[in-house]
């Protein structure tokens, strides 16, 4: 389980406008902790696009979207089922822009 790459992760159990059900979601947790702990930092895909800040635009898998950086959660590696690819360099660095910023 690599950093950037995109899982099919089980988000049920949310509450209110935590974002939920199936969906991709990227780890944007390093790979050296999503190898030694049992769970990794995710950050949801969604293809309701908002002008946040906190969101970045992406296309995987043919569909456009966003990553919603404004909803990312530690989640156990049990709830990601299937690897569906990895995010390309661009939205990779576009995220760590973002957290940058986020979190200055």
């Amino acid at each position: 389980m690599n950093q950037f790459d995109v899982y099919t992760i089980i988000l049920d159990s949310a509450k209110s406008s935590e974002i939920k059900n199936t969906r991709p979601g990227v780890i944007i947790s390093p790979t050296v902790m999503n190898k030694h702990l049992k769970t990794v930092i995710i950050a949801p895909l969604t293809h309701t696009i908002k002008n946040y800040p906190s969101r970045v635009s992406s296309s995987f898998a043919g569909q456009t979207g966003q990553i919603a950086l404004d909803h990312i959660r530690s989640v156990d590696k049990s709830r990601l089922k299937k690897k569906i690819g990895s995010l390309d360099a661009t939205t990779a660095n576009n995220i760590k822009l973002v957290l940058a910023t986020m979190f200055s």
